[in-house]
């Protein structure tokens, strides 16, 4: 009896993603992204010390769910 791993892809292993992470998931262009940033339409995001951002998955699925209730 063999037990094989339950193999889970690492995007949604993990409770963060990154900026190119959400673009690619949506796929969108990096600028698209800052652009709906500055108009105030990206979901929330969190501002690491080094400056860099990311979105966290729950945050991500939020925003996509309301987007479907729009349409």
């Amino acid at each position: 009896m063999s037990t094989k791993a339950l193999h889970v892809p690492a995007q949604r292993t993990r409770s963060w993603l990154t900026v190119d992470e959400f673009c690619e998931e949506l796929g969108i262009a990096r600028s698209t992204f800052n652009d709906w940033r500055a108009k105030g339409r990206a979901p929330k995001c969190a501002k690491l010390p080094n400056g860099q951002l990311r979105i966290r998955r729950s945050v991500f699925e939020q925003y996509m769910a309301a987007l479907e209730d729009v349409s």
